[in-house]
């Protein structure tokens, strides 16, 4: 008799046992407040990240259809510096090297193309601001989970709150950067003790027009992928994109964009740098690299 009730306490036993496994996996993978109200502070905190002086150089690889493209670049007050290194990972020939060179150095050549460059970044990085900044309103959040950080997404052995996403059917976009956003869905990955958004990963459930379908429209299909990562401790900064978007712009002009890039190797500059000093910077580091291949 005693044989036979061992046998139903030790399963009794283990059900609870795996019961509470569960009910505490649940709870690491809720965090105490709202799935939604965790994504408003997480967005606050990457527009206050925006205004963080700090300005680096690094390594940024573009894979597209037609091939590979490498560059290093520079953040400098005045703008963004880029010195392309390679073309489907090949070094550039004597002759690319001058035309990267002619390229670049037109900027110091002419103030007006540099103004221009500048007034271009300034115009996508507000777009960008404006997309994240209507992440909390555009959508419907839910848990689903938790995954583990790595070197490109959070930061290696934190564990990142994983969230779903739908449109939320009764958002008003305020402008066409923002109407994209109805029509896609997907998942959020987010450090939630630091409050900081690792990944966005989105996929277009329906065509999205824009200006009533004149001005153009994205395909329904399209994805949009972003992975950021803490890339010396304090500093977080997007390690890879991914987009494939399909559509027309204008009725007639087809868009077709196919590309993923990475970024890596990121060092600490001065933050007064200025835009000559960068490209001297940028060619030391080319010329540093080219040495080092030589001498393998």
């Amino acid at each position: 008799m005693r044989l036979r009730e061992r046998k139903p306490r030790a399963l009794a036993v283990g059900l609870a046992c795996l019961l509470g496994a569960v009910l505490c996996a649940q709870a690491s993978q809720a965090p105490d407040i709202s799935a939604a109200e965790l994504v408003r502070r997480s967005v606050q905190n990457e527009v206050n990240a925006t205004k963080d002086p700090g300005r680096y150089m690094f390594l940024n690889r573009r894979e597209t259809p037609r091939g590979s493209q490498t560059k290093w670049m520079v953040q400098t007050r005045e703008g963004m510096a880029s010195l392309i290194v390679a073309f489907n990972d090949q070094p550039l020939s004597e002759e690319q090297k001058r035309n990267e060179y002619a390229r670049v150095e037109r900027f110091l050549k002419d103030p007006d193309e540099l103004k221009k460059k500048q007034k271009q970044e300034t115009e996508d990085t507000e777009r960008t601001t404006r997309i994240v900044k209507a992440l909390p309103d555009a959508f419907l959040y839910e848990y689903d989970g938790t995954v583990p950080g790595t070197q490109k997404v959070g930061r290696p052995g934190d564990e990142l709150v994983r969230l779903k996403f739908r449109p939320k059917p009764d958002y008003d976009p305020p402008s066409r950067v923002e109407q994209v956003l109805t029509g896609m869905q997907g998942f959020l990955l987010i450090d939630a003790s630091r409050q900081r958004i690792a990944k966005i990963d989105g996929t277009l459930i329906k065509d999205v027009s824009f200006g009533w379908g004149i001005l153009g429209h994205l395909d329904r299909g399209g994805k949009f992928v972003v992975e950021q990562a803490n890339v010396n401790g304090t500093h977080w900064d997007i390690t890879g994109m991914q987009l494939q978007v399909t559509g027309k712009i204008l009725i007639f002009k087809s868009l077709n964009i196919q590309s993923q890039e990475t970024f890596s190797d990121f060092h600490n500059v001065p933050a007064d740098l200025s835009f000559a000093q960068g490209l001297q910077m940028l060619k030391k580091q080319e010329a540093e690299v080219a040495q080092n291949r030589g001498a393998r």
